[in-house]
This record gives C-alpha cells, sequence and structure tokens, in this order.
C-alpha cells in the first residue's frame, strides 16, 4: 500500500493513458474495419503493398512505429490486467498491429470461424439481455 501512496502520479498517468486508449479503440475500430478491402482474406498469401517498392525507407520507418506502437500496446495491455482499463482488447490490437511470421494465416483462421461472423449479433443479444435485466431490478422495491 504504501508502493501506491508513493507512485500516485504514476497510477494518474496510467489511468489516463488506460482512458485514451479505450477511447481511441472505440472509436478508430469502425474507421479501421471498414478500411480492410473486400477481398482482403481470399488469397492464401498477403499480397506485398505498393509502398515495399515505391518507398522503401519510408516504409520501414512506418513498420517500426507500427511495430513499436503495437509492443506498446501489449505492455499496456498487460498492465490495464491489474489497472482499470480494457487489457485484453489492448492485448489484442497489439498483436494485430506487429508483424511475426503466420499472423496472416491466423487472422484468416479467425475470420474464417462461424463464430467471428455471429460475434457481433451475440454481443448485441447479450447487452440487450443485460439492459432488460437491469430494468426488471430497477422495477423491483426491496422490502
Amino acid at each position: 500500500m504504501e508502493w501506491l501512496g508513493n507512485n500516485q502520479p504514476l497510477l494518474v498517468w496510467v489511468g489516463t493513458g488506460s482512458a485514451i486508449v479505450f477511447i481511441a479503440s472505440l472509436l478508430s475500430l469502425p474507421w479501421l474495419v471498414a478500411k480492410i478491402p473486400e477481398d482482403y482474406f481470399v488469397p492464401k498469401k498477403r499480397q506485398p503493398t505498393p509502398w515495399k517498392t515505391q518507398r522503401p525507407a519510408l516504409r520501414l520507418l512506418a513498420l517500426i512505429g507500427k511495430n513499436l506502437l503495437g509492443y506498446g500496446l501489449i505492455l499496456a495491455g498487460i498492465l490495464m490486467l491489474f489497472l482499470p482499463g480494457q487489457g485484453i482488447l489492448t492485448m489484442v490490437t497489439g498483436l494485430l498491429l506487429i508483424d511475426y511470421p503466420g499472423k496472416f494465416r491466423i487472422e484468416r483462421r479467425i475470420v474464417q470461424n462461424p463464430i467471428s461472423a455471429q460475434w457481433p449479433q451475440l454481443v448485441a443479444r447479450q447487452s440487450q439481455k443485460t439492459t432488460a435485466n437491469n430494468q426488471l431490478g430497477e422495477g423491483l422495491e426491496l422490502e
């Protein structure tokens, strides 16, 4: 407990960072998903980007920045498992950003899974049940 008292500013910064990452994730996710081409997961192998041959130095800088951001999000997600925030969501976002062998194959497997296609509907149904249960609970009076 003494450590918490001594590191109050650090906890404030981590909490603020957690809130910013959460809001940025919520706001950017629909835009990022909309940017994925319809045929992105159709080929067996990922197609090279035009940047690879046209602007190799810029691509290298972007790749390093993207991977650093991904590793930072993974680290922040691990911290958020113990602090307030969306730890698992942040770690998954970081894993999607970094480059590692077999990443495209894993992405394809996740997207082709029937549960992945039904996930938005499942979340919506669960949200509706929770809202209905909360509204039922509000109407009851405890004696």
